[in-house]
């Protein structure tokens, strides 16, 4: 089935890095979308500025997906743009620091923001791609998921736990024209990455960071209608780094 006309997708955590660059391809592919933000709301605005400058459609939507605001999200993004038919869990936070040094809020602050709230606002957006027949939820892990990094043990954890979490959902709703898939990226040149060291990057077989906007033609395809055989899977976006 091909995409039904009006459809909206929305990304969280899309003022910046990754997540704009996600909501800049989509909006190229004919989606209206609603950039998510928490709190950098002069750049959400900037990527609502980008989209519409191109001629798409898009507006900023403030929320912090990890307080238990998602329904709420999508219903609003929904009432200005269209039915939510494409969602890309994209926002994430870090907190590193060695198991027995964590405390329980950088584990929890964490696993709230790239797990759970990923979860609630699959759960909810799943309503309308249900009854609609089609859907795309893209779940953005990271390579750190399935591999050690010595201390992420949460972050590495929630990224984990979100591909296990797109396998399952996916298996759920396949019958219902819905796909769930995950990226994982390795080291992007991003905001959260600016303090990864140079030995670390050299360690990469691409022997380079990743771009934004290569992440975001990942994801740009398994959003596609392109995908539609394509689902629980993980396509990592790493210079080689899961080989």
């Amino acid at each position: 089935m091909n995409r039904p006309e009006h459809a909206t997708a929305l990304v969280t955590g899309a003022s910046k890095g990754i997540g704009a660059a996600i909501a800049r391809a989509l909006a190229q592919d004919g989606w209206s979308v609603g950039v998510n933000y928490r709190s950098d709301e002069q750049g959400a605005e900037a990527t609502v500025a980008a989209i519409r400058g191109a001629g798409g459609r898009a507006v900023a939507l403030h929320g912090d997906v990890s307080n238990g605001t998602g329904e709420e999200l999508v219903a609003r993004c929904e009432a200005e743009l269209g039915p939510v038919l494409a969602l890309v869990n994209n926002a994430g936070v870090r907190a590193d620091g060695l198991a027995l040094q964590m405390d329980d809020e950088a584990w929890t602050s964490v696993i709230d923001t790239n797990l759970t709230a990923a979860f609630r606002m699959t759960r909810r957006a799943l309503r309308g791609m249900v009854r609609a027949r089609y859907g795309r939820v893209v779940n953005v892990a990271s390579v750190v998921g399935p591999r050690a990094n010595a201390g992420q043990a949460n972050y590495a954890a929630a990224k984990a736990g979100l591909i296990g979490m797109t396998k399952t959902i996916a298996a759920e709703v396949a019958r219902r024209g819905v796909t769930v898939n995950a990226v994982a990226p390795g080291f992007i040149e991003t905001d959260m990455t600016k303090d990864v060291p140079q030995e670390v990057v050299s360690a990469v077989p691409a022997r380079r960071v990743g771009t934004p906007d290569e992440v975001a033609a990942a994801v740009r395809f398994l959003a596609s209608d392109a995908a539609g055989y394509v689902t629980g899977t993980t396509l990592y976006v790493d210079g080689g780094m899961s080989a």
